[in-house]
């Protein structure tokens, strides 16, 4: 019989909208490209406004400007570095496994072919990578807040950006990464973004010492509705955040983006009915918190476990974090005397650890295939037992704890020596009588003209663990009292 020749598609059949061009090639697909601009912009909202509203509100009065222009500053310079060396350097071709060959994605021939991974070109890829490394920056500044010389926050961004962030990203998430090719899973940044920050927060805030001992020892929220209003933009932008890392609009994306919502509201309400068991009252600001140390953990994990398992990570979340803040952090004299503003130390890096773990506890190897492509290379340990691969599992988690070794020295290494080197140009921390002041010494701008510092009236201030810091450390508003933490 024979065999007629294959006869060329004829694209003139396609609906208009379909049919490829100049500027619709062949292999981009309109709506994955969507899909990820979208995704990519829900997460710069989560920093522009979201990030600058919830630290404007979470601190006090007089560090609200500062506070919020931390998060802009963090938000322009790394762009400009990103496209000038900073996406190459994590995602280019390999120079060492640990890192890529510097180079610019300012050419259109570069921007206009296809991406490493999606079917969308370069120019999406890059953009939806940076917003991903501005808000690693960004999380750091909340570990920093009210007292860090904004001059050197100038210097400490490109240079943390260029020495630090880079090497996770191409370790973790580039192809040719050395972590990326032996197995190990980070669906969305549990570790390049949040242990990462949480690391480099606490290290960057031991170098730069504490707030004004009257700032720790009250630094009350000026604005609770409006640190609400940016943490609701940070849990709604977790959808493009978690959703947008199959570079696809696939099922695996809105598994990634349910899981992600479920883990948070469980985390939120275990945190909230802690708070309930142990201080007597539920606390807003603590269910924040909550709230976050949830998204936080299933980062590593939302498209490869099953919704259970999100219940489950959420449940650890809300609880361990939980017990490191109200816990060991009163009883451990490091992380007291470690100035960590925003308790960014509890809610990224334990939180992201934590996620980490987890993920290479429940990762399911048909949920990994849907995400990587290669089935049986990524078991998570339950499923290893329960299918008889126990090894499979084992070495999973050998790999989670080993990505987790990996991000903690190259943090605090990369992050204290920038710090050496910020502080021989400039001082890295205001001196006295500007954190006196606060806004107006930084800025010569204060964020409101008629009212007070933020501080409740004596006799209406109602009782709450996270507005009362007799032990100095952590976040001044998220901290228990010693009595209290004494009941635990």
């Amino acid at each position: 019989m024979s065999l007629s020749p294959p006869q060329a598609f004829n694209f003139s059949q396609l609906p208009s909208n379909l049919i490829p061009g100049d500027a619709n090639p062949p292999w981009m697909s309109k709506g994955d490209n969507a899909w990820q601009l979208v995704a990519a912009t829900l997460v710069g909202l989560q920093s522009i406004p979201g990030l600058i509203i919830l630290y404007g509100g979470a601190v006090k009065k007089k560090w609200a400007v500062n506070s919020a222009f931390m998060v802009l500053y963090a938000f322009a310079c790394v762009l400009l570095c990103w496209v000038c060396w900073g996406y190459r350097l994590s995602f280019g071709d390999k120079l060492i496994p640990i890192w890529g060959k510097v180079d610019v994605v300012l050419e259109q021939d570069y921007l206009f072919h296809q991406a490493f991974l999606g079917l969308f070109p370069n120019a999406t890829m890059v953009f939806f990578q940076f917003v991903f490394a501005a808000i690693t920056l960004i999380l750091i500044a909340g570990a920093l807040l009210g007292r860090m010389n904004f001059y050197a926050w100038m210097l400490f961004v490109p240079l943390w950006l260029t020495f630090s962030y880079t090497f996770g990203a191409y370790t973790i998430w580039s192809l040719n990464g050395w972590l990326s090719l032996k197995g190990i899973i980070d669906y969305s940044g549990g570790y390049v973004i949040h242990l990462s920050s949480g690391v480099a927060g606490f290290t960057a805030a031991y170098w730069v010492g504490p707030r004004s001992t009257k700032d720790r020892e009250r630094f009350p929220p000026n604005n609770i509705l409006l640190m609400l209003a940016g943490a609701g933009l940070l849990w709604m932008g977790w959808t493009g955040f978690n959703g947008g890392d199959p570079y696809a609009a696939s099922i695996d994306a809105s598994l990634a983006v349910l899981n992600t919502h479920v883990a948070a509201a469980t985390s939120l309400l275990t945190w909230l009915i802690l708070d309930v068991i142990f201080f007597g009252k539920p606390s807003v600001i603590g269910a924040v918190q909550g709230m976050i140390t949830g998204l936080v953990a299933i980062t590593p994990a939302a498209g490869v476990v099953q919704g259970w398992a999100a219940i489950v990570i959420g449940l650890c979340s809300g609880s361990i974090p939980w017990f490191t803040m109200m816990v060991v952090h009163k009883k451990s004299e490091l992380l007291q005397k470690v100035d960590d503003t925003m308790a960014v130390f509890h809610t990224h890096a334990v939180a992201g650890s934590l996620g980490g773990l987890l993920t290479g506890f429940f990762a399911h190897p048909r949920l990994c295939y849907l995400f990587y492509g290669y089935y049986n290379n990524y078991y998570g340990l339950f499923y290893g037992l329960h299918d008889g691969q126990a090894h499979k599992g084992l070495r999973q988690i050998g790999l989670q704890l080993l990505g987790v070794l990996f991000v903690v020295v190259v943090n605090v290494v990369m992050t204290s020596l920038i710090c050496l080197l910020v502080q021989l140009i400039v001082p890295l921390r205001m001196s006295e009588e500007d954190m006196e002041i606060g806004d107006e010494a930084a800025h010569g701008e204060e964020a409101y003209a008629i009212w007070g510092q933020g501080d409740r009236l004596e006799k209406s201030a109602g009782f709450s663990a996270y507005n009362d810091d007799t032990a100095g450390a952590a976040r001044s508003g998220y901290n228990t009292s010693r009595s209290q933490v004494e009941m635990v």
